[in-house]
């Protein structure tokens, strides 16, 4: 394989290769942005995303990138915080400096008919400068089959897909013809699903929001299927950004986010399956399918209510944990670090309710 030296700015283009967004969080551990974090929730993730001044063409309702909101591109916000824009040969630099703390890069593509090719030029110049693992957050509606192979080519070592939605019915309202949107429910299914022969079971993974409607059942069913399929998933509590198409959609409930982490982790980690688990008439769950001392066991290390993505050196613990991406530190939905014990009683209350 051919890697591409890393790329030099075009003079008077501020757009991707040469340019990226970075998460706030990512600018701030990289020095771009002062700052300090809360509890000391240091990124060990950078997350790359892909920026053009036409934007995005997708307009998913619950996404500050769609083309309904408001404003220039570089300017909206995503996940509820600014994305600053940097030039990907200074972003490089500054991560060389940093080793110590970063485990992983994810190059994230949006809706854009430069995407598939530029993220390619983007992961190579990342592996020529940098030993470092890799995650594409891909768009499959901008993607054509033989792209996951072009992906895993170039120096990626994972393959994720924000399907986000637990249903057929919310991601068509949400994402497809609710919104004249282009994404396609069965279309999403398919790029997961050839990539796992790429990338290998274990290396794919599914973004997935709890909160967009879905009964509790219905998101740990889609969960199931992931697990299926060899992949894991990486949750999001919804968390309403201003001015996009749900930004008076309700917060996902704590107590049912709650349930939703502990099977997840449950699932995702072997310890049963949703045909081991039961479920009330509103689809709560109401046994998690394992013993009382396993479960015990599992709340209080904590592990199962941390940010889940893709992981690190621990296997078990995302390095992208995300600092408060879809809470406030007030009232932590996905923590971003090892819970301590006044975190795992508050999350054994928000169980019980």
């Amino acid at each position: 394989m051919e890697n591409k030296k890393c790329i030099e700015p075009t003079k008077g283009k501020h757009e991707s290769p040469e340019y990226m967004q970075i998460s706030l969080a990512a600018a701030m551990a990289l020095g771009f942005v002062p700052g300090y974090f809360y509890r000391n929730a240091i990124p060990h993730c950078i997350n790359l995303l892909l920026t053009y001044d036409d934007g995005c063409y997708a307009s998913c309702a619950y996404c500050g990138l769609g083309r309904d909101r408001d404003g220039m591109n570089s300017e909206k916000s995503f996940i509820r915080v600014e994305w600053p824009r940097y030039s990907l040969k200074e972003i490089i630099d500054r991560s060389k400096l940093k080793m110590d703390s970063i485990e992983r890069f994810c190059v994230s593509m949006i809706m854009n008919k430069k995407a598939v090719d530029d993220t390619i030029t983007v992961i190579k110049a990342i592996k020529y400068e940098m030993d470092i693992n890799i995650s594409v957050l891909s768009n499959p509606s901008s993607m054509e089959d033989i792209d996951i192979q072009r992906f895993k080519d170039a120096g990626a070592d994972r393959f994720t897909v924000a399907i986000d939605c637990a249903t057929k019915n919310i991601f068509d309202k949400h994402r497809g013809n609710g919104v004249n949107g282009q994404h396609r429910w069965e279309k999403y299914w398919e790029v997961l699903e050839n990539a796992r022969p790429i990338f290998g079971e274990g290396n794919i993974g599914c973004h997935l929001i709890a909160g967009l409607g879905e009964a509790e059942k219905e998101m740990l069913h889609t969960i199931q299927r992931v697990k299926d399929m060899g992949g894991t998933t990486h949750l999001f509590s919804f968390y309403q950004e201003a001015n996009s198409l749900l930004e008076n959609h309700p917060q996902c409930p704590a107590n049912q986010f709650r349930r939703i982490q502990l099977a997840r982790y449950i699932m995702d980690f072997d310890y049963a399956k949703i045909n081991d688990m039961d479920f009330d008439e509103k689809g709560r769950v109401s046994d998690f399918g394992v013993s009382e001392d396993v479960l015990d066991r599992l709340i209080e290390s904590g592990i199962p209510f941390q940010t889940s993505g893709c992981p690190g050196k621990d296997k078990r613990v995302a390095c992208c944990n995300r600092p408060f991406g879809d809470s406030r530190p007030s009232d932590i939905r996905s923590y971003p670090f090892r819970l301590e014990r006044g975190d795992v009683e508050k999350v054994r209350r928000e169980l019980l309710v």
